[in-house]
C-alpha cells in the first residue's frame, strides 16, 4: 500500500479543523443564545456572539474553498 501524499495529509488535517470549528461554533452559538435569553442579556451582547459565529463560518468557508481548490490543482 503506497504511503499517503503529504499534501493530502495536510488537506485532511485542514478539513478536520474546519469540521471542529463549524461544530464548536454551532454549539457555542446556540449555548450563548440560550444563556442570553435566560439571563436577559442586552441585544448588543447577543449580537456579539452572532458576529463571532458569522466570522467563524466565513473562515470555515474560505478554508473549505482553499481545500477544494488545492484538490483540483
Amino acid at each position: 500500500m503506497p504511503s499517503p501524499d503529504p499534501d493530502d495529509m495536510k488537506r485532511a488535517a485542514q478539513a478536520r479543523l474546519v469540521a471542529f470549528v463549524i461544530a464548536g461554533t454551532m454549539i457555542l452559538w446556540m449555548g450563548a443564545q440560550w444563556l442570553g435569553g435566560e439571563l436577559g442579556w442586552e441585544t448588543r451582547f447577543v449580537f456579539l456572539f452572532d458576529f463571532a459565529a458569522i466570522a467563524a463560518f466565513v473562515w470555515a468557508m474560505v478554508v473549505t474553498y482553499q481545500i477544494w481548490r488545492g484538490r483540483r490543482g
